[in-house]
Formats: structure tokens, sequence, C-alpha cells
């Protein structure tokens, strides 16, 4: 999808952003670039081309991909680019209104409640669910598990109330972590802001920066890069000076790292090279200090976790080489089914963007026997799987096929 002749790529995009009375600063937030990025474009400097990013630049101008670049494949049709159903669907409805109206009003008969030692197993098997991307599962577990503990922190005296918003929070905050990973942005927020709450009541100081590393990521979800970078500059600044006041403990070094991959993936998904690799550098430097892999705050932050971040990063910012070098140097043993998933994808997708076919592929069925819900549910990957199929057209393979079949990327 080579331009025709230098600047003429831009002079179209320019033009149509005057059409629609858009400012450049307008056009670069709806597309989550810079603004800088978006004058390099119509000026002919930065060339456009990576289909998603074309799309992108269609969607907030309002017109279809080929009014931008004739020789660009068309727009999917709605029906087939629609998200399949999502297994947390029922899980929306435990965010529906208060938690506890009949509590309140006495209305419900009083039951027992659940010993918090019964509640807080149960609250370990919803993280394990949800680091296994097993959704249908967690949906189960979670409409029962949130109902108690709602009316736990209601009626417990004060000490086990405090250990039961500590349970809430983490519940709110592994309900969050899988609405985020299924794109289901606004629901994921409003987890991420019942978790913080909780995680006051509890006293659990370091629960509410786990909860706010939540919001962040329903921020970058909702590409309100804006916000998803205040959010986490502004706690990992917090966690910076306590560091430097009070010590580095490892729950406080997961937390900050965490965080700096969060702005290292802003950045990379607003195209900003420099800041995206300034911050995965960072977060370099807290895994070193760490020196092992943890998993405090279900976060798995260590040096594996990092480079795991830098091939998303590397592939987010259409650094496909890189992201493949450093993949081929990583151990993933240890690591979640979700992560090692979430890296297969990665992985996939760098493999697309060089069109290698086959090893896209391959590691797309990866992902897809670790986590199937994942795959199904991950937009860039089954965007990807889309490109792979329009670019092999009737020379597919057989598997690629069927996998784009199976996630709903037929084109």
């Amino acid at each position: 999808m080579a331009d025709n002749g230098r600047g003429t790529f831009g002079a179209r995009v320019a033009e149509l952003r005057a059409r629609r009375g858009l400012t450049q600063k307008d056009l670069a937030t709806a597309v989550g670039r810079t603004t800088s990025w978006l004058s390099q474009v119509e000026r002919g400097v930065q060339p456009v081309n990576r289909l998603d990013v074309l799309r992108l630049l269609a969607d907030g101008l309002g017109v279809a991909v080929t009014e931008l670049r004739p020789d660009a494949p068309p727009d999917p049709d709605p029906a087939e680019s629609s998200p399949p159903p999502n297994d947390l669907d029922r899980a929306r409805l435990l965010l529906s209104g208060h938690p506890a109206l009949g509590a309140l009003l006495s209305l419900e008969e009083r039951r027992p409640d659940p010993s918090l030692p019964e509640l807080s197993a149960d609250v370990e098997r919803v993280w394990a669910l949800a680091h296994g991307s097993r959704h249908a599962e967690l949906t189960v577990a979670l409409s029962a598990l949130v109902p108690a503990l709602e009316g736990t922190v209601r009626t417990a005296g004060k000490r086990e109330r405090a250990m039961a918003y500590g349970l809430l929070a983490r519940t709110y905050q592994a309900l969050s972590a899988a609405f985020a990973r299924q794109d289901e942005a606004d629901a994921a927020w409003v987890a991420a802001d019942r978790s913080i709450a909780a995680a006051e009541m509890s006293g659990h100081v370091l629960d509410v920066f786990a909860g706010t590393y939540r919001l962040a990521h329903a921020c970058v979800r909702l590409k309100r890069y804006d916000q998803a970078e205040h959010v986490a500059r502004t706690a990992a600044d917090a966690l910076e000076r306590s560091v430097g006041e009070s010590g580095a403990s490892d729950e406080k070094l997961s937390l900050l790292g965490a965080f700096h991959l969060v702005i290292a993936l802003v950045h990379a998904r607003s195209g900003n090279r420099a800041d995206a690799r300034h911050e995965m550098e960072r977060a370099r430097r807290v895994a070193r200090r760490m020196g092992r892999n943890r998993n405090d705050f279900n976060l798995e932050f260590g040096p594996t976790n990092v480079e795991i971040h830098a091939v998303a990063v590397a592939v987010d910012l259409g650094d496909a080489g890189e992201a493949l070098d450093i993949a081929g140097q990583l151990d993933m043993a240890g690591m979640s089914a979700e992560r090692q998933a979430r890296f297969a994808l990665d992985v996939g997708r760098a493999h697309a963007q060089l069109r290698h076919v086959d090893d896209a592929v391959d590691r797309f069925l990866t992902a897809e026997q670790l986590a199937p819900e994942m795959v199904r549910s991950h937009t860039a990957a089954r965007a990807a799987i889309r490109d792979l199929m329009l670019v092999a057209g009737r020379s597919a393979p057989p598997e690629l096929r069927a996998l784009a079949e199976r996630v709903d990327a037929v084109v």
C-alpha cells in the first residue's frame, strides 16, 4: 500500500480533516497518536503502511479506507467484524446498580456469612480462572462470590470487615483484569473503581495502587491515552517517593515497575517511540532491582514479564523484527497460561506484520491452545488474522482458514 507520490496520501488526510472541521489535535486524539505524528503524516514525512493504522485514520475521519487509499482492502462488513458473544456478559450484571440494595433495606433473609478463609480460597480460585482466561467459569464463580463479599462487608465485625474489604478489592481487581482482556473497557473501569473504594475501606494502601493499575489499563482499552498516562504517572510518582522515604519492598517495586509498563504501552499506542523505550528501560531497572519474577497483586512483574511487554511494545510500534529478537531470548516457563497466550499472540502479530504466514498461524494456534477464549476476543489478533487472510487470498493454508472461521475473522 505505497503512496502514489510523496505527500499525496498526507494531502488527502489533511483535506478530509479540514472538510470535517477537525483540528490536527482533534484527529490525533481520535486515533490515539500525537499531533506531531499527524503533522508528519500530512506533510508526507511519516508513511502509513500498516492497515490497522490506516483504518484508525479512516475511522477518525468518518470515511472508508478506500477513500483514503484506493488500493487498500475494503472495510469488513460490520456484521462480520462485530465481536462474538462474550463469556463475561453475565458478569456485567454484577456491576449493574448498587451491589447490595436488599441488604441495605434488610429485606433479604439473613443467612450465615461464609467464613473468611472460605472466601479467601474463593478469591484465589477467581484469580486462577482469570489468569487461565477461563471466563465462562470465572463468571459462574463471581456470581456467588461478589454477593457474598458485598454482604459480608456490611455485616461483619470491625476486624473481619477490614479483611473482607481486602478480599472484595482483590475480587474486583480480577474482574477488571478479565474485562480489560476482553476489550470490555467500560466494565473494566467500573470494576477497577470499585476495587479502589474497597481497598481504601480495607486499609490496605498498596491494594489501592493495584486497583489504580487496573483503572489505567481500562483507560488504555478506551483509547483514552492521556487519562491512562495521568493515572499511571501519578501512581508511579507516589511510589517513587515512598520507595525513597520508607524503603523498597518487593510489593512496592512490583507496582512501580507495572506502572512504568503501562506508560510504555501508552506511548507505543500513541506512536511515541522514544518515550516508550524510555519507560521500558525504567521498568527494566526496577525488575533488575527485584532480581526475580514475582506475582504481587497478580501482576506477574519481574525480569521476564518486562521483556514480554517489550515484545508487545515493539509490535505496537511496528518494530516486528525487534519484537521477534526479544521473543527468541525468553523462557516462558513459570508464567501463567494467560501470560503465555498473550505472548504467543504478540509474537504471531509480529510475524503477521512481516507476512510470515506459517509462523504467524503457528503462534496463533499456540495461543488458542492455551486460552481459546482470549483469541476469540483479542481485537488486534483477530485483525492480524483477517489481514493474513487478505494477504494470502486463495492460497491461504487450511489451518489459517479454519482459525479465521473459529475467531470470526473471515474476510
